[in-house]
């Protein structure tokens, strides 16, 4: 993630608090001999505060933690064709598409700008019936996907502090007075209200994409508390909210649709993996994947960052296709 304007420290404080924390406690343990000794206090259940508030992205909700993204998939139950959706999938293992490197064809960035970034012209040169319409606050030098030669899906994703919206592009090129794209899409990140059905949106299942990034703050603090974004090589001609799109021709109830929830089985030890890799594994158990596009098998994106330990990222690649389960993810529309 780039961030444009004032930046915000966000570890400092709590850095100041553990140690201000320490202290205390060093005090506390000199006096404990002098007091009078107390009746232990009776038992409270710790409540883990981050479970009760939605996943965050620069600075906003990532949708209300109500929101079908946000909710766990560790108690649906598994389709019963998920044996032949997995195999169509592919069954090789999963691959991580995202490392330290900024400037890299891997990940999908996305960029912070303050809530007076002006607004700049948008011209939709494929989808524009199912594009919000500009202008849209994107800054003169974005980062592009498939830095640095801008190849590939060429997203172009944008978060707006304080008006909490979401901006995002797809195969967006700069030009004299603004940007041409391919579709767009807006978003009220505090909402998370849905595209019309049918409609596409900067990604083909009509999701939204920043959401859905492995981002390393999540990774750091331990939880990633969302959906995230997977492709699959072949698709059928359906889609499951919160889709509301879809990307292929096929009608075999055997390819996945976009919007399909897959998940790690819960008895997969994931023990063994380092922390970073740990904590997505632990993500895909309970938050799942959800099919958002067409692309190489089993390939989910995050955000790049300097911090990634690349080589914990890459033990993910040991954890294979069968591994996972199908989900009944709820009603399949068929256009």
């Amino acid at each position: 993630m780039l961030r444009l304007g004032p930046s915000r420290q966000r570890h400092r404080g709590a850095l100041l608090a553990g140690a201000a924390l320490a202290c205390g406690l060093a005090l506390v343990a000199l006096r404990v001999a002098s007091e009078p000794q107390r009746l232990p206090e009776p038992h409270v259940r710790s409540v883990d505060r981050s479970a009760l508030r939605p996943p965050t992205i620069g600075g906003c909700p990532a949708f209300p933690l109500s929101h079908p993204l946000n909710q766990k998939v560790d108690e649906l139950s598994v389709a019963p064709n998920s044996r032949e959706i997995i195999a169509n999938i592919g069954l090789r293992g999963i691959q991580p598409d995202f490392d330290s490197k900024l400037e890299s064809v891997n990940g999908i960035p996305f960029v912070v700008v303050p809530s007076d970034q002006p607004k700049v012209p948008i011209r939709f040169t494929e989808y524009p019936e199912e594009s919000d319409p500009g202008p849209y606050p994107i800054p003169p030098d974005p980062p592009i996907e498939g830095w640095p030669g801008n190849t590939l899906d060429r997203h172009v994703l944008v978060v707006q502090e304080e008006t909490c919206m979401l901006y995002e592009l797809y195969h967006a090129h700069k030009t004299e007075t603004g940007w041409d794209a391919g579709s767009g899409a807006t978003w009220n990140l505090r909402t998370g209200a849905p595209r019309p059905a049918g409609w596409t949106s900067a990604d083909a299942a009509g999701l939204p994409i920043a959401p859905l990034l492995v981002r390393f703050d999540e990774v750091a603090n331990g939880r990633i508390a969302h959906a995230i974004r997977v492709t699959v090589p072949r698709s059928r001609r359906a889609y499951i909210a919160p889709a509301q799109h879809w990307a292929a021709q096929s009608d075999d109830v055997d390819l996945p649709a976009m919007g399909l929830r897959l998940r790690l089985r819960a008895d997969y030890d994931i023990s063994d993996l380092p922390p970073q890799a740990r904590v997505i594994a632990q993500a895909l158990k309970t938050y799942g994947f959800i099919v958002a596009d067409n692309g190489p098998a089993w390939e989910f994106q995050g955000a790049p960052d300097t911090r990634w330990d690349d080589e914990q990222i890459q033990r993910l690649r040991d954890i294979p296709a069968d591994a996972f389960e199908a989900l009944d993810s709820g009603t399949v529309v068929t256009p």
